[in-house]
């Protein structure tokens, strides 16, 4: 049976404590705050970046350096006879594509990825691959069943304010003028590549709503699960820190799904999403769970 290692990034949520406690290896994500690097979980916290954030620092998300990588890799590969690195989505970042060039140069010995998640459905496909290790399962063939059940996942995210989103250009100024003059709450979804628009609310409240009744169409028309609730993994993820408000909408989602909540994920997001976002938001998700 070979030895195979598990690797992939901090936008999967996983810290660097977690990490050791689990046995999976996590790259984690440069920033650059004010023209300075920072590493997330290494010397930078998530307080620390929203108080940046809050301060108006320049912010701006960066790949991890090519050496980094590849000297993990190395590394790796002098105890494990196999790595399976799970980058986050290519439709978020290049961070995936570089990985995937670099890993040519090792031939079959690593293996990357690109099944399309971050956050938590990206957590739960570390965790899966890390399952599939210990069943003796080779990286080819790991790798083959995370792409096979690469869109069995859901997120939707509400956010508290458009104006990182129009900071970043991806809404206009005047639209971002209009949602804040109307309090809309915008809705966004992440199923496999893209980070993109889904619906408006006028409130929060309003918002979850509208993301519990989606996760719902998911599980019953995308999944067949709704019969099979059992087959279901519910997540949640949130930007700003875990306050009485994420306590709350996590109560209110497991009231929704009773049977999954002793299960459930609930983790901060990723900061590399969460410096395009700001804080105060806060995602449902939702995922089939991998039958091996």
């Amino acid at each position: 049976m070979k030895n195979i290692a598990i690797v992939t990034d901090s936008n999967s949520g996983i810290t660097q404590q977690e990490a050791k406690e689990l046995g999976i290896y996590v790259i984690p994500m440069p920033f650059y705050i004010n023209g300075e690097v920072f590493f997330e979980d290494i010397n930078l916290t998530q307080e620390e970046f929203y108080q940046h954030l809050a301060d108006g620092a320049e912010i701006s998300t960066s790949m991890p350096a090519v050496g980094d990588v590849t000297d993990l890799w190395d590394s790796l590969l002098k105890e494990y006879d196999e790595v399976v690195h799970i980058p986050m989505s290519s439709g978020l970042s290049s961070t995936c594509s570089t990985a995937m060039m670099l890993a040519e140069d090792y031939g079959d010995r690593v293996v990357v990825v690109d099944n399309k998640r971050i956050s938590v459905t990206q957590k739960q496909a570390a965790l899966d691959a890390k399952r599939m290790a210990a069943l003796g399962w080779d990286a080819a063939r790991i790798r083959a069943k995370l792409l096979e059940t690469m869109y069995d996942a859901s997120i939707y995210i509400t956010l508290d304010t458009l104006y990182y989103l129009k900071k970043g250009g991806r809404v206009t100024p005047a639209v971002a003028a209009i949602g804040t003059l109307l309090r809309i709450k915008p809705v966004l979804q992440i199923q496999g590549d893209k980070l993109d628009s889904f619906a408006n609310a006028r409130t929060k409240k309003a918002a979850r709503t509208i993301m519990l009744d989606a996760l719902r169409k998911d599980i019953r028309e995308r999944f067949g699960a709704e019969e099979k609730m059992e087959d279901i993994q519910i997540a949640m993820a949130y930007t700003g820190g875990y306050t009485e408000e994420v306590q709350a909408w996590r109560h209110e989602l497991e009231a929704a799904f009773p049977g999954n909540a002793p299960e459930m994920l609930a983790d901060p997001l990723s900061l590399s999403v969460s410096c395009h976002i700001g804080p105060g938001a806060i995602g449902y998700g939702c995922m089939k769970k991998l039958t091996l």
